[in-house]
């Protein structure tokens, strides 16, 4: 039996994705930008997707720039705002994801422009308090805190944060790559100013995403050059079998949204009462364990004992597909940084993520805890 269970890695696609997708490319092969009719065509096609996406998330379809994911998305904001001269420093906390970490090396190596990292409490939130007393000092700043976090599920306070950033005259981003397509978000009623979305997480194709820009702030300086595409911020032939995908996984999501989350919360109560009877002495990182703190599908787990590096490869032997974190920094099995924060040490922790989605089953979950507790116990 091979079970999956690593969804915020990755996500398998959903079929209807996969028909959606093969039609536009059988049949859409023009040059969005091309003037002709087959040009006319395609470029007709992405616009209402893009029309489609903003109208499930709540914002103006000229608010939705496309990417190739959440990766350039954060890439792009960061690295714009930091060499626009808007912000002279930017707030993130040491528990984002990779492509906000190492985007603020870049800033901080690059550009004038001064890093600071907000306080976490032992669970992995932020300080407020300490967020409200930096904004207080009218350092003109940009915020950049990621709604749902990818490795332990820690869901971010948007209101709270973009009201201290609002009340500050301060500009705030969030990574919504967990979050946009698998809750009910209104991104126009959120204060905010810029979100990062991806495809590949709501069971659409990788390689496509976009960046939410508030139309009430001043629009990004353009980050690829060489065309006029995407209102001459982002240049490039626009993916366009990717943008369909994205399309239709959202609205495919957006369908499903209840029975979804109702799923995935009943997936992971089982999952945390069975862990706790398997496994003892098993902990959980950050609010994972929390329903009503944490994302639904996300469980990490902090187990007993030293595997020296067999572990996952155990696992993967026996058809049990899981991560120790973030997929980004996979291949090197440098474990996870998050964790590594939060248990205040520089080496790996002796944890693993374990990540639902709507296609997984109770029966793969009783095979796969099964699994590791006979490893973790043997």
């Amino acid at each position: 039996m091979q079970v999956y269970l690593d969804n915020a890695a990755t996500t398998p696609l959903d079929a209807e994705v996969i028909s959606a997708v093969s039609a536009f490319m059988k049949s859409h092969y023009g040059n969005p930008s091309s003037v002709h009719a087959k040009g006319r065509e395609a470029r007709v096609e992405i616009e209402k997707a893009r029309k489609n996406i903003a109208s499930i998330v709540d914002c103006k379809d000229k608010e939705i720039i496309f990417t190739s994911g959440g990766t350039e998305a954060n890439n792009a904001v960061l690295k714009s705002i930091a060499l626009s001269g808007k912000v002279s420093r930017i707030i993130s906390s040491p528990i984002e994801h990779h492509s906000i970490l190492d985007s603020l090396e870049w800033v901080q190596n690059n550009t004038e422009v001064e890093v600071v990292f907000v306080s976490l409490n032992k669970q992995g939130d932020i300080s407020l308090e300490e967020l409200e007393h930096l904004l207080q000092e009218h350092i003109p700043t940009l915020v950049s805190l990621m709604h749902g976090n990818n490795e332990i599920g820690n869901m971010l306070d948007l209101i709270s944060v973009g009201n201290l950033c609002r009340n500050n005259k301060a500009l705030f981003h969030t990574d919504m790559v967990q979050t946009l397509g698998h809750l009910p978000i209104s991104l126009n009623k959120l204060p905010i100013d810029y979100a990062s979305a991806s495809a590949h997480k709501v069971h659409g194709p990788k390689g496509i995403g976009f960046i939410y820009t508030n139309s009430k702030t001043a629009k990004l300086e353009p980050f690829l050059h060489g065309g006029a595409q995407e209102r001459s911020i982002r240049a490039g032939t626009e993916n366009g079998s990717g943008i369909i995908g994205m399309s239709k996984a959202y609205e495919v999501s957006f369908k499903e949204e209840k029975k979804h989350q109702q799923h995935l919360l009943r997936l992971k109560e089982y999952a945390i009462d069975m862990l706790k009877n398997s496994i003892p002495d098993i902990s959980f990182i950050g609010n994972s364990a929390n329903l009503s703190l944490s994302l639904p599908n996300i469980i990490n787990i902090g187990l007993p004992g030293d595997y020296n590096d067999t572990l996952l490869f155990n696992l993967d032997l026996k058809g049990v597909f899981v991560s120790e974190g973030s997929a980004c920094s996979s291949g090197a099995s440098e474990g996870s940084h998050v964790t590594a924060v939060l248990l205040k040490n520089e080496g790996k922790a002796n944890n693993l993520r374990l990540s639902f989605s709507k296609f997984t089953t109770i029966k793969e979950l009783d095979y796969g805890i099964k699994t590791i507790a006979e490893i973790v116990n043997s």
